[in-house]
């Protein structure tokens, strides 16, 4: 009876509290709010100054195909003048035919220049230094040349890791070491690293490309630190699987649980990751990603990247959690794919690929293969 009589007092007094809580709750509540509404109305006094395109001169590296030669055509609908960077002579003059049917006016001007950018320092540093003579300061360098294998690490030749890093780190750190100080001296400019999904996040048969891409996100980030009171603006662009002749030829040899990896998140057409990558050059955005996974991919691998508005980085610390919990269950799909390929494997089956038409018809044509190998006969 006395614990009875404890417990009732003790409520009694709680009850009596429970209006003074309930109103602190709410005040808190509405602090928060009235903080993040402010947020939203400041973010955009901190944000950079877009860039205008209209005049501007946009040299663009591996610009004779896919997304670079996108991203060339995007600029080039802005009134923008253009310096296509890349080694096939025949390619960037086809480029430029192509992109020139976009003019807006008739001042605008392609100039195409032949050269491997991940060789000669020196000669990048020459060609750029030409462009600058005929089409004035470089105000955006677009990093767009880059190669990619996909095979496993043990079937990669030796020379390749060398290789890649070369074409995909060193060709992108060459011409941006070549404009950097006139952007200083003029103070603006913009600079895009275009990286890919598979720089954000490890997957079976990039141990070769994943880590030339990965290395350009140190790049950006240190390099924006050091230019950001010059008001130049960096870039990183992570695009998914693209439509491209690069992509087209990395598939011929691709394993088989690359492919089906990479199907999980579709295939994505070079102009639509140009236009996004363009409008996020030009708002001087760090972060540039493509479609509902490259959103997630870059608020789950932001790490301590640079916002360019409060709304990112709280929009970041909000979906944190959430994005995690989708993520574990994308890298159990991606386990399962291997050890499914794995028990193929070590079958000796060979997959019937003509039948293959989906993502879903490969999983059948997988699961029939490895019943045969169950003891049905083939």
């Amino acid at each position: 009876m006395f614990f009875l009589e404890e417990g009732y007092t003790l409520w009694s007094e709680l009850s009596g509290w429970r209006p003074l809580l309930l109103v602190m709750l709410l005040v808190v509540g509405a602090f928060i709010v009235a903080f993040v509404l402010l947020l939203y109305m400041v973010s955009p006094l901190i944000s950079p100054k877009p860039l205008k395109l209209n005049g501007s001169h946009v040299v663009v590296t591996g610009g004779s195909s896919g997304i670079g030669k996108c991203i060339a055509i995007e600029c080039f609908k802005h009134g923008a003048f253009i310096t296509l960077v890349a080694r096939d002579e025949g390619k960037l003059l086809q480029a430029k035919k192509e992109i020139k049917r976009h003019s807006i006016n008739d001042k605008q001007v392609v100039l195409c220049i032949s050269v491997d950018v991940s060789k000669d320092y020196g000669q990048v540093q020459s060609v750029i230094k030409q462009a600058q003579e005929k089409l004035g300061p470089v105000d955006m360098l677009v990093n767009c040349a880059g190669i990619s294998v996909a095979a496993k690490f043990e079937d990669v030749e030796v020379g390749l890791f060398r290789r890649l890093m070369e074409i995909n780190y060193l060709g992108s750190v060459y011409p941006t070491r070549a404009v950097i100080h006139t952007m200083k001296e003029r103070r603006m400019g913009r600079i895009v690293f275009v990286s890919s999904q598979a720089g954000q996040v490890g997957l079976f048969g990039y141990t070769a490309y994943s880590p030339s891409k990965f290395a350009l996100r140190g790049l950006a980030e240190s390099l924006q630190m050091e230019v950001k009171p010059y008001n130049i603006y960096i870039t990183v662009a992570y695009p998914p699987d693209t439509d491209t002749p690069g992509f087209q030829e990395e598939n011929k040899g691709k394993p088989l649980e690359t492919k089906l990896i990479s199907e999980t998140s579709g295939l994505c057409q070079p102009d639509q990751v140009a236009k996004t990558i363009v409008k996020d050059a030009v708002q001087g955005n760090f972060n540039s990603s493509v479609g509902s996974d490259g959103y997630m991919l870059s608020s789950l691998t932001c790490g301590m990247s640079p916002v360019t508005t409060i709304t990112e980085g709280l929009q970041q610390i909000v979906t944190m959690g959430l994005f995690r919990t989708i993520a574990l269950f994308y890298l159990g799909s991606f386990d399962s794919i291997v050890r499914r390929c794995m028990i193929q494997q070590r079958k000796c089956v060979t997959v019937p690929w003509q039948v293959i038409g989906s993502r879903g018809s490969f999983y059948a044509a997988l699961e029939l293969s490895i019943t045969r190998c169950d003891g049905a006969p083939h």
